[in-house]
């Protein structure tokens, strides 16, 4: 009969051995990445609780709390998220005191719903994408200056569309530039969400400074 002390040696040198559980990896309908690993973007609304940087670790750039879920979403789960705010179009219709089953309003909360994805769409891009192989090294230390931007966007306290032209200028550091046309589709990542001015231009120039570190950056909108 073994002693208990003989028991304990035993029992201290027993492994567990768990096996592994196998999880496929999902297709994202959008970027065909895995979900990243880091951080949770759940800390807090607002991005001033994420940090001074416009820059999240994955690049995603001040998302809201559901822009991980949307970046990532499967063609069954883009479809469901189509289709619920179809519904909620269509008890607004209802509300307005519209007949939302008339001719002519049958497919309109559809096409509304798949309109305010295009015109959201800023939250399913990436800044590290976007500027993606982008960067160079250039003999230049002179002012580059994009103007004329065209840019739409979403007013986030009303939801209804504003328009305007933003003129973005920096003066690069130890010969970094970036492409000129990813400066206007930094703009347009930008604003194709819910936004204010303030915010977007404010976006834009720390983008750029964190991106390219200049010397400095102005970035102007008119709307």
């Amino acid at each position: 009969m073994s002693s208990n002390n003989e028991l304990k040696v035993a029992a201290d040198h027993v492994q567990l051995i768990h096996p592994k559980v196998i999880v496929p990896t999902p297709v994202y309908a959008l970027t065909g990445h895995s979900q990243s690993a880091g951080r949770s973007y759940m800390r807090g609304e607002s991005p001033h609780a994420r940090g001074a940087s416009p820059i999240d670790f994955d690049g995603l750039s001040f998302p809201s709390i559901g822009a991980r879920d949307r970046r990532e979403d499967t063609e069954e789960s883009r479809a469901a998220r189509i289709e619920k705010i179809s519904g909620a179009v269509r008890s607004i219709l209802e509300c307005i005191g519209e007949d939302p089953s008339r001719e002519g309003l049958l497919k309109t909360p559809e096409r509304y719903a798949k309109a305010l994805m295009f015109f959201s769409k800023g939250y399913e891009e990436s800044v590290t994408h976007l500027m993606n192989k982008a960067l160079f090294q250039e003999d230049h230390d002179e002012m580059v200056i994009v103007k004329n931007i065209d840019v739409f966007s979403l007013c986030e306290h009303h939801m209804v569309p504003f328009t305007g032209r933003i003129h973005i200028g920096y003066i690069p550091q130890n010969g970094k530039v970036v492409g000129l046309s990813k400066i206007a589709r930094l703009a347009e990542m930008f604003s194709r969400r819910l936004q204010v001015q303030e915010r977007l231009t404010k976006q834009v120039a720390m983008a750029l400074q964190e991106l390219l570190k200049p010397q400095g950056v102005a970035v102007v909108m008119e709307a």
